[in-house]
């Protein structure tokens, strides 16, 4: 009996990769005429037979895509890796598979474009985070496959986008504060370095508005460099001068608390005693240090439901579209604030 032909045969024979001859034979778009018609004529000649178990998972099953730029993903405990692994384990229920390319400093600087896309590797991708402006508007010109964007937003607004709802979280975490009793908030998180760190700027600025504070520069802490995302602990977390120390900080993620509280107490203070530390996201399992952070928890459960569901629909209709999809997070409170006085009203 002769051995069946697979679609790595007719690949090797057309000189493209597999994803592209199976996009051929199911009539996905993302091959041109002439290549399609090639695969279809070379199928015959070699006598491929889709197999009953092959026809099943060709109608559901694909490999998606996630790019994230390098700056993200500085240790174990990087957003962008949890949030990675939500979405992979959601694809496999869905029968599909991801594949992570992580784009450096100097891919993003020189314009190039992911090698699993130039590879044909996947079907859909999903870019997760921010990229320089001039590098999304080129991958945005370029790119032909199905794609979303995932925790960054667009100032253009026919991109499907899914996002946590950042700046009202944020807001919420600065009224938390002035519920407490404090009045001198600062903020932890470098400017235009994110959109998400933005959003949360936001969020905090307008709490401080509706409550009458002025917010002051020296309030606004930096916690990375703006161009490279990167962080140095001796040129970041820099404090205000002690008589002008906020009584709390609201941190744009859950690292730069920690941080906070560490640059803290090297400097004499107590923390929750001196200073109140919130943060954002909560998807560090272990506390470090050993205090509690109260926080605002990103569902990146259903982000990354979100995300495979708006994939596998562009994958199946390419006029397919939803527009930003804003998700909810939740307040979680530990012991990392102490009350400071009476609530502070809204103005």
């Amino acid at each position: 009996m002769s051995k069946a032909v697979k679609l790595a045969d007719i690949a090797q024979q057309a000189g493209v990769s597999a994803v592209t001859v199976s996009k051929a034979l199911s009539g996905q778009k993302g091959v041109s005429d002439g290549m399609r018609t090639k695969i279809r004529q070379l199928a015959g000649e070699m006598g491929y037979v889709k197999a009953p178990q092959e026809k099943t998972a060709q109608r559901g099953s694909y490999t998606i895509g996630v790019v994230v730029a390098e700056r993200y993903l500085g240790g174990p405990t990087s957003f962008y890796l949890h949030l990675y692994q939500e979405l992979s384990q959601r694809a496999m229920r869905k029968n599909c598979f991801t594949m992570l390319e992580i784009i450096s400093f100097a891919d993003e600087h020189h314009n190039q474009m992911p090698r699993i896309i130039t590879g044909e590797k996947v079907d859909a991708v999903v870019f997760m985070g921010t990229f320089s402006l001039r590098y999304a508007q080129f991958l945005r010109r370029n790119i032909r496959l199905p794609y979303i964007l995932l925790d960054t937003l667009t100032d253009e607004e026919d991109y499907d986008t899914v996002v946590s709802n950042n700046m009202m979280g944020a807001y919420r975490m600065t009224n938390y504060l002035f519920k407490m009793g404090h009045s001198k908030i600062g903020f932890v998180g470098t400017r235009l370095a994110t959109a998400s760190i933005d959003d949360r700027y936001l969020g905090y600025v307008k709490s401080l508005m509706q409550h009458g504070v002025r917010g002051r520069e020296e309030w606004v802490i930096d916690d990375r460099d703006r161009e490279t995302g990167q962080s140095d602990y001796e040129r970041h977390y820099l404090l205000p001068e002690k008589e002008d120390m906020p009584t709390a900080f609201f941190c744009n993620n859950d690292i730069a608390a920690m941080v906070m509280v560490r640059r803290l107490t090297e400097c004499g203070y107590d923390v929750p005693g001196d200073v109140s530390i919130v943060g954002f996201d909560n998807f560090i399992n272990e506390p470090f240090p050993k205090i509690g952070i109260t926080t605002y928890e990103i569902n990146t459960k259903e982000m990354a439901k979100r995300s495979i569901h708006i994939l596998l629909h562009k994958l199946e209709n390419p006029d397919y579209s939803t527009g930003v999809y804003m998700i909810d997070g939740r307040f979680v409170e530990r012991e990392s604030v102490v009350r400071a006085g009476m609530p502070v009203p809204f103005v």
